[in-house]
């Protein structure tokens, strides 16, 4: 394979560690390798965090190797101590089930329906026995080196129960399994993955050969321009469920990206090439104020977790709320979106007095100060400016008699809907 896919991950800033760079660029170049990234269903969603290993995957997929994804049923069930102080709650297996048949549905909109695999590691994990374990794997582990480990050595102090401290074993045979089952020829993660990573490429060179190719590679910690950690908001995760975070706040959280974090960003979670990251930064220093460059990452990132028309929209509710555009011209499933990011209210299927639904919006707390924002033109209904006191609202006149669009001032929106 002709791409030089390290060259390409080492200018995006994406690689951390590698276990032997020299043969892992030996070898990609040479063929099609399996490659893996896993993770845990310890909820119900994947958040923006979570893409970071996954975005490499996808590189790696589109110059032609072949990504496998571990969603793990099996290590879900026991608890990763890597970047923990203190013991996770463990999960009852029905919850593990249910939250991993979700991030599978996630995972398959990333990775499209061809060219991966998604895998569930409770299918090898889950049919060993503890004798089984102990005397095929267990025996190939040195005490003195787990403890070693960076993630187990961090919580010594404060404590560590043994089944977290098998965690490294189990991870390590996964990276074994896939070897055998899948072609896998690379495990990837998050820097704090590293000490289980290298304990997996041990364990293939025991039990295959000293000299078998197995790698390792992990993606540094993402950190802001300001120190803090990558995709930590004052609202809490960004979710890849659209129930959890809107397609529209999903939008809004790469348009708001600083300028000192853009070019970061543009690197790590697009696919854009060299020359068009370069021309978007070159803009941005010339026209800050345009901010082309954060919206075309708003773009990019959102297309890719939500599909293309998600995006559109995202895009509409943004020019709506924050720009110049016409209400009126918003499609009914398009006010639906809105009503989904502004305050919503009820309203009877019946027509309402225009002074009434200001009140009603929250706008003002009496008749009386609603008649003085209606004189004074700073109400707007269906993007309407009504400045008649007496005037009444009939929902049938738009969006399918479903909804009426409040709106005061520049910045106060809201969206009856019609009971």
């Amino acid at each position: 394979m002709a791409v030089d896919i390290l060259n390409e991950l080492a200018w995006r800033d994406a690689i951390n560690q590698v276990t032997d760079e020299d043969g892992l660029r030996e070898l990609t170049q040479k063929e099609s390798i399996g490659l893996y990234a896993g993770i845990d269903p310890t909820g119900d969603s994947m958040h923006i965090g979570h893409l970071i290993p996954f975005m490499i995957l996808k590189r790696f997929q589109l110059v032609g190797h072949k990504p496998v994804i571990v969603v793990g049923g099996g290590t879900g069930s026991i608890g990763d101590p890597s970047g923990k102080k203190s013991e996770r709650k463990l999960l009852s297996q029905e919850d593990v089930a249910a939250n991993v048949e979700k991030i599978r549905a996630q995972m398959a909109k990333l990775f499209g329906e061809n060219g991966f695999t998604i895998v569930n590691n409770n299918d090898w994990l889950g049919q060993m026995s503890l004798l089984g374990m102990l005397r095929d794997y267990g025996k190939l582990f040195s005490i003195n080196s787990m403890l070693a480990k960076d993630v187990v050595a961090s919580r010594l102090e404060a404590g560590i129960s043994f089944t977290e401290f098998t965690y490294q074993i189990l991870q390590a045979i996964d990276f074994y399994e896939l070897y055998q089952r899948e072609h896998v020829r690379l495990q990837i993660g998050g820097s704090d993955q590293w000490g289980n990573i290298t304990n997996g490429v041990d364990l293939i060179h025991k039990l295959v050969a000293n000299d078998a190719p197995a790698f390792g590679l992990t993606v540094p910690l993402l950190l802001k321009s300001d120190g803090t950690k990558f995709g930590k908001t004052e609202g809490g995760a960004v979710w890849l469920d659209p129930e959890k975070t809107t397609p529209f706040e999903f939008y809004q959280f790469w348009l708001n990206t600083a300028d000192a974090d853009v070019e970061k960003m543009l690197k790590f979670f697009t696919f854009l090439t060299q020359d068009e990251v370069a021309n978007l930064v070159a803009d941005l220093a010339k026209n800050a104020s345009e901010r082309h460059a954060q919206r075309r990452l708003a773009q990019e990132v959102t297309t890719f977790v939500h599909g293309e028309e998600a995006m559109h929209t995202a895009e509409v509710m943004t020019n709506v709320l924050f720009g110049n555009a016409d209400v009126a011209t918003l499609t009914t499933d398009q006010v639906a979106v809105l009503a989904g990011n502004v305050p919503t209210f009820t309203v009877n299927n019946a027509e309402i007095g225009l002074l009434d639904l200001v009140v009603a919006a929250g706008f003002e707390k009496s008749k009386t100060a609603a008649r003085r924002s209606v004189k004074d033109g700073a109400v707007r209904v269906n993007g309407v400016q009504i400045k008649d006191e007496d005037a009444v609202i009939n929902p049938a006149d738009k969006y399918d008699g479903k909804y009426v669009i409040v709106k005061r001032g520049k910045k106060k929106w809201a969206v009856a809907v019609i009971k």
